[in-house]
């Protein structure tokens, strides 16, 4: 066989064109790893590859087929300013700068984030009572006056909230949950809760319900802890509670209905304030409890008479999972983040990803001082 005739052509090029339809093309182009830096380097393919992937429907075709497993961008700082810490090696590091929230006139303005999920960021701006979702990726903000039913509340005792995109393949919209205590009438506590729809454009219906009381008719209100972000398990949002009664909050959002949820009766005799709530292992609602350089995982069970309990799975020796040294004394569970049952752990500006159920974990690059941090997890793709 003669040499050029077994000369590997370009892909793009018209002799061999095997992928003539640019329908299957895009099909083929659609299934690259969602790494910010897939789409551009496979744009440098050829002509015909760059036009196909630069173009906006392409790309949001990208982003929904691969929004259930999103990248770990970066973090969020909690704090006024929102900076962005990159977690990704170069090629795929995002700069800070990028993700940099534009404020518009500013006046005013005292911004808190209240969590990340769907590629979405929300942040409360309490002088002005409004709520921003915010797209870091495209850069989309949606203002939304706090409802009066919550607002009244939310300036006395904290609010806190969560967003995520509409179910099915229309990322174009989303929801807002939005939560606060009522401690007026100390003899009736209550939490309160509402749900707002980008597709209709208006908040729905307040829903309550009873908050139980440590020590009745005490100063001391119980209020919908901001420490941790809201855990979405199923169709339910999950929040803690603390204050006058320590628990959590479930909001089914199918359903719209508010319940509360006890707590182990060991984790308040023994004074555990270190704990989150998790997606369980098989599904439900779960615990992370730490306690000194380990963790518990926690399930909540319902028997065959509708009668609940917790009960302990599995613990994890976190210091030997990671092969900490011995002087890292300091061991700070931030999580679980997202939807993927991951934990952050602090240490001496060490960030680890341990993700639950396979003890799989990783370094991320970088320094990471002691921080409150949300997670941002989106498809993004640089420079296309």
């Amino acid at each position: 066989m003669p040499r050029s005739s077994r000369r590997r052509r370009h892909p793009c090029s018209p002799a061999v064109r095997p992928l003539g339809d640019d329908d299957l093309l895009r099909e083929i182009l659609l299934r690259l790893p969602p790494q910010p830096s897939s789409l551009p380097r496979a744009s440098a393919v050829c002509r015909r590859w760059r036009l196909l992937l630069s173009d906006p429907g392409f790309s949001r075709r990208f982003r929904i087929h691969h929004r259930r497993d999103p990248p770990l961008l970066g973090f969020f700082v909690r704090n006024e300013d929102l900076p962005f810490l990159p977690a990704l090696d170069a090629p795929d590091r995002v700069s800070p700068g990028r993700f940099s929230l534009q404020r518009g006139d500013g006046d005013g303005d005292r911004f808190m984030s209240l969590g990340c999920r769907h590629g979405l960021v929300l942040v409360f701006n309490k002088p002005k009572n409004q709520i921003l979702v915010w797209d870091p990726v495209i850069g989309d903000q949606h203002r939304l006056d706090v409802p009066p039913g919550v607002a009244i509340h939310a300036e006395k005792t904290p609010i806190n909230g969560a967003v995520l995109r509409a179910a099915g393949d229309d990322a174009q919209h989303f929801q807002v949950a939005l939560t606060v205590a009522d401690n007026d009438d100390k003899q009736h506590r209550r939490a309160l809760a509402c749900v707002y729809s980008s597709e209709a454009g208006a908040w729905g219906e307040l829903v309550s319900t009873q908050l139980p009381s440590r020590v009745p008719m005490s100063n001391v209100g119980t209020f919908v802890s901001t420490y941790k972000p809201a855990v979405l398990i199923g169709d339910s949002l999950y929040w803690r509670l603390a204050g006058n009664f320590t628990g959590i909050l479930e909001f089914d959002l199918e359903k719209q209905s508010l319940a509360v949820i006890r707590l182990p009766v060991h984790i308040l005799e023994d004074g555990h304030c270190l704990f989150s709530i998790m997606r369980a292992e098989g599904g439900g609602l779960g615990l992370l409890l730490q306690t000194d350089r380990s963790i518990q995982l926690w399930k909540r069970k319902t028997d065959c008479d509708g009668v609940a309990s917790w009960g302990l799975g599995r613990t994890i020796e976190l210091d030997k999972l990671l092969s900490l040294n011995s002087e890292e004394n300091d061991i700070i569970i931030q999580g679980p983040m997202g939807e993927n049952n991951v934990v952050f752990v602090w240490t001496h500006h060490i960030l680890f990803t341990v993700h639950l159920e396979s003890l799989q974990f990783n370094k991320l690059p970088g320094a990471y001082p002691l921080f409150h941090y949300h997670p941002f997890e989106s498809v993004y793709a640089a420079g296309i």
